[in-house]
């Protein structure tokens, strides 16, 4: 509804310029530009960076009437950013998202792992509402990972979204002709039943994505055995204290627990906690800007019309029940 209504002033805006004659002389929309440091807490020369992970994660910019960069571009800037300042002595990720694609999800832990080895500092990944499957596994990147009492996490597992629009199609009397240098080239199209082989072929894609996950959560937590992780991986979510319970997370605590723990862990008595944003937004506070995904809104994340004009199934590390 807000967004409707800046959109209605700002077409009234143009509507009324033109009719009067009249020219702007200033921006009707704010300019991007590079990311700023805000300070919102603490104090001394040592510095904590909070960066924010939400929403669904995406190599896809978002856009709208302020276009943004994916979320995975934003981190490789804010990891960029923070390499280039050595009073940066530990980082908090702020994770809540219910996960994303494949290869975005991964893109961001190879970032956090790399960042890590380079600057040698430690980071702490504090789950808020929704830490799940691609969330979790960016989340295993960090040396520590702290739930919120609230959080829910797992969810860690693969799975493939198409559409088969096969029998709508033949409702309406359209039918859709693929012409194809092999049998398997057109698999996975929305306009035709899946055969058995071809549901084998993208089944094997899920089991070595799936592997991967394995590994990397594995990574993450060595005192979990393989055999005991793949029973607690079977895509099912966990609150916190399960997931404390079963080796999944470090401790339970609050965003502030997550700051300190930081601290504590750079040896830092104070710290000045800090974010980076663009020009025009607002920051106060740890919890500013802070976005709260649940699996649905993923939904309206999607352009599931891809799929309608016939591009290839997405794999993803996403929680979407």
């Amino acid at each position: 509804m807000r967004n409707r209504f800046v959109v209605a002033v700002l077409i009234g805006l143009l509507i009324e310029g033109t009719w009067s004659g009249c020219s702007f002389n200033f921006p009707l929309l704010p300019a991007q530009g590079p990311l700023k440091e805000t300070q919102v807490s603490g104090s001394g020369s040592a510095k904590v960076l909070l960066i924010d992970i939400s929403g669904l994660i995406s190599s896809q910019d978002k856009e709208g009437l302020i276009p943004a960069p994916s979320p995975v571009a934003r981190l490789k800037e804010q990891l960029l950013k923070a390499s280039q300042d050595d009073r940066i002595k530990a980082v908090v990720l702020r994770i809540n998202t219910p996960g994303g694609t494949v290869t975005a999800s991964d893109i961001m832990y190879h970032e956090i792992k790399s960042f890590k080895a380079s600057r040698k500092i430690p980071i702490v990944a504090s789950i808020m509402d929704l830490g799940t499957s691609g969330g979790y596994y960016v989340a295993s990147a960090a040396d520590v990972v702290l739930a919120h009492p609230s959080s829910v996490t797992g969810s860690i597992g693969v799975i493939m979204l198409t559409i088969n629009a096969h029998g709508l199609m033949e409702k309406i009397g359209v039918e859709a002709t693929a012409v194809t240098s092999g049998p398997r080239k057109d698999m996975g199209s929305p306009f035709r039943v899946m055969t058995s082989e071809e549901r084998a072929i993208f089944q094997g894609l899920i089991d070595s994505f799936y592997e991967r996950f394995l590994a990397v959560v594995q990574e993450g937590r060595p005192h979990l055995p393989m055999d005991r992780l793949k029973q607690l991986a079977d895509g099912r979510v966990y609150a916190a204290a399960q997931a404390k319970a079963v080796g999944l997370v470090d401790e339970i605590g609050y965003l502030d627990d997550a700051i300190e723990l930081a601290k504590k862990k750079a040896n830092l008595k104070e710290a000045r906690v800090v974010t980076y944003q663009r020009p025009g937004d607002y920051v106060n506070n740890v919890y500013s800007r802070l976005l709260a995904p649940g699996p649905l809104s993923a939904i309206g994340e999607l352009d599931l019309m891809t799929f309608l004009r016939g591009s290839a199934p997405q794999f993803m590390y996403l929680w979407m029940p």
